[in-house]
Parts: C-alpha cells; structure tokens; sequence
C-alpha cells in the first residue's frame, strides 16, 4: 500500500513510519524540516512543506492509497487540526485517496458515545481547561464527518512511551476504554491496523493498552 503520512516526525508518528515500513508500505512523508526525520530502513519519499498549506497537501497526495496522520498538538498553532483536515478534505476529494485515518484524543465527545463515568468527567475537565488546542480536535472531527470520505479518526487516552505489547489492544467505536493509558508503540500497531484491514469507516474509536 502507498501511505502518505503527516506527523513522520512526532513522538507517535515516527513509529507509525517505522512500522509502516517494516509491514512493506510505500510511505510519502510532509515535513517542515527533512533532517529531522529519523533513519529508516528504506527510502521515504519526502515531500517538505506544511500540512497548512494546500500545494504541499497536494503533493503529498500524488500516487497514494491512504493518508494517515500522527499530528500532535501544538500551543502555536491552535487550530493546525482543522486547517489540515480541511486542506486534506479538499484534496482527496478532488484527486483521492478517499481513505483517512488520523489521530485525535479520548476527550473529545461524538455522536453515539458510552463514555463511563470516569471518562465524562475528564473529557468535561479537558473541554474546559484546555483552551484552544482542544477545541481543536471536535472541529476536525466537524470537518471529517461532513466530508463524504473513508474516515477514522482514533481516540487514544494518555500516551506513554514503551514496548508494543502482543496481545489485544482495547477498542471500540463509542464505548470508552478501561485503561486509561496507551503505549505509542501500541497506538501506531492499531493505527496501520485500521489502515489495512479497512475499520471504523466513518467512525472515531476509542483505543488503549488494556492494565497488564
């Protein structure tokens, strides 16, 4: 599969990148600065721009089956999430892929939801201390699930840094999770997984490490 991946750089999205080779994608990164991707094993077509910009977007796009994006919060640009999601939107729905799987967060609230008890008070906590950052993620879930295409948006909860475990991650489109937690590692395996087998059309899952 061609896989044009936005994040390459991040904590979770460099390893989406490795895994992504390691299972034999052909994988197109953006990113703003090249030498900031880590070594690989293989050769990654890089594209250098910005997800904010559409020509960049675009370029990316050209020969791919699927875009996954690991894109991780930043307080400088508060609404990145949106304006890429847009961007993209607009780009697949004019040349393709229609496949997108990107990764967004446990707080935020969608349609259908059965969040525990636990899960509504943080997700309340996080809409109302977060600022604009976290207004960031229901207005790309907005712009997704009025676009018409192949969407998944995964919900993580907190991401730790660790070894991939080998059992079954904790998944599912609207209940929350018991874990409260989710290895990177294990975040990136599920990620791929979704790309692959084709889940979740449509839908925002929640995943997590299950507690060892």
């Amino acid at each position: 599969m061609r896989i044009a991946l936005i994040g390459a750089t991040g904590r979770t999205g460099r390893l989406v990148l490795e895994d992504a080779l390691r299972r034999g994608h052909d994988v197109s990164v953006l990113v703003r600065d090249s030498a900031r991707l880590a070594p690989t094993s293989r050769e990654v077509r890089v594209v250098e721009g910005s997800v904010t910009d559409a020509e960049s977007v675009a370029r990316l796009l050209e020969g791919s089956d699927a875009v996954v994006s690991a894109l991780g919060p930043t307080a400088k640009e508060s609404d990145l999430h949106a304006v890429a999601a847009r961007n993209l939107v607009a780009a697949m729905s004019e040349h393709g892929p229609r496949r997108f799987v990107g990764v967004s967060g446990a707080g935020i609230d969608v349609p259908g939801d059965q969040k525990s008890a636990s899960a509504t008070a943080i997700s309340w906590l996080i809409q109302r201390l977060g600022g604009d950052v976290v207004k960031d993620k229901p207005a790309e879930y907005a712009v997704w699930a009025a676009s018409g295409l192949d969407w998944t948006l995964v919900r993580p909860p907190r991401l730790v840094d660790g070894t991939a475990g080998t059992g079954e991650l904790e998944h599912d489109a609207h209940r929350s999770t018991r874990s409260t937690k989710v290895v990177r590692a294990d975040l990136a395996r599920f990620v791929l997984d979704v790309v692959e087998q084709g889940l979740y059309l449509g839908t925002a899952p929640f995943v997590a490490t299950p507690k060892g």
